[in-house]
């Protein structure tokens, strides 16, 4: 199973807080704090949406930590550049087979709740996506932690209805390991010749707005 679990945007110079109040207000949708990944070095806000997917806006800390990992180091490199769309996130059953693709292990992630709830959770291709940015990273989250899923963290109201991202489907395809369809569900993708860095262009939401593209 390979379905799209959320979409990443790296909050500009003003801030995690001023960011994801700016596009809350332009989906006219409600977020939730995240909190910490301190494997990573950054924190995140949450705007759960239907389909059991989400986006997450990430700020990136001024911690040791976002050093050392790349996905600390993607999210600075994307802030520094005024922020926005930094990635895609495909959730899998097994990441066994992008390991063995990618020639490296998986590492582990963690948030914790207020409540002292912790959700878990490892990835991988983060270096993938510094390099190559159309590629999603790819996440396998924790067994027991379903109910814990950020896309649970509200009732959703909002959905992902299309993505436009310079660059190749057959490019994507061969980096999740060849699978038939690209695992973005009902969601439609719209490729655009690369004309400089590849990557995510825009999202469009159905939203209480209507439809919203970021």
């Amino acid at each position: 199973m390979m379905r799209l679990d959320h979409v990443t945007y790296a909050c500009g110079p003003d801030g995690l807080a001023a960011t994801a109040a700016r596009i809350g207000e332009a989906l006219g949708l409600e977020s939730v704090k995240g909190g910490v990944h301190p494997r990573f070095g950054t924190r995140n806000v949450i705007f759960p949406l239907k389909n059991g997917q989400y986006l997450e806006v990430v700020e990136v800390l001024n911690h040791p930590s976002s050093d050392k990992a790349p996905f600390g180091q993607a999210v600075r490199a994307r802030s520094e550049l005024g922020g926005g769309w930094m990635g895609w996130c495909v959730a899998v059953d097994d990441l066994a087979p992008a390991e063995a693709r990618l020639g490296r292990g998986s590492v582990p992630g963690n948030r914790k709740f207020p409540d002292g709830q912790e959700l878990t959770w490892r990835q991988i291709g983060i270096n993938g996506l510094i390099a190559d940015p159309q590629v999603p990273y790819l996440l396998r989250w924790d067994d027991g932690t379903e109910n814990l899923h950020p896309s649970k963290a509200l009732e959703p109201i909002g959905k992902i209805s299309s993505i436009s991202i310079a660059g190749s489907s057959e490019r994507v395809a061969d980096w999740l390991g060849q699978p038939e369809q690209l695992p973005v569900g009902e969601v439609v993708v719209d490729w655009q010749a690369p004309n400089g860095t590849p990557g995510i262009l825009s999202v469009t939401f159905e939203t209480p707005k209507g439809s919203v593209t970021l």
